[in-house]
């Protein structure tokens, strides 16, 4: 017979890794995309209301002709950095890939220009 200790199952090894990402709190409680569903519990109009209510003038909606998507609200800060037509068909093809027209999807944006140019020497 074995002693004691040596008849115990190892315990098993528990580890969490932990990520968080800090970032500036924003009223209305959105990210720079929000794209609505069309069977979604908030429709546009209740979003133009709570981001008017809260941050006048800072989000464009646009309505669209979609089979999932009935609008999207786009920060117009983003709109300066890339034209909308050229901004939301990138948006809402990544959407299309994961919601339902149940859902509201809200987006965190980031957009980098890259500018060279040359000068004479």
């Amino acid at each position: 017979m074995l002693p004691r200790e040596a008849s115990r199952v190892p315990e098993p090894v528990r580890k969490a890794d932990v990520t968080i990402k800090l970032s500036e709190f924003e009223i209305p409680p959105m990210q720079d995309i929000l794209l609505v569903g069309k069977r979604a519990p908030i429709g546009p109009e209740a979003v133009r209301r709570m981001v008017d209510a809260v941050s006048p003038e800072q989000y464009e909606i646009v309505r669209l002709n979609h089979e999932i998507f009935e609008a999207v609200v786009v920060k117009i800060s983003l709109l300066r950095l890339l034209p909308k037509e050229k901004l939301l068909p990138i948006v809402i093809e990544e959407g299309n890939r994961i919601a339902n027209d149940n859902m509201v999807v809200k987006a965190q944006i980031n957009i980098t220009i890259q500018i060279s140019r040359t000068v004479d020497l």
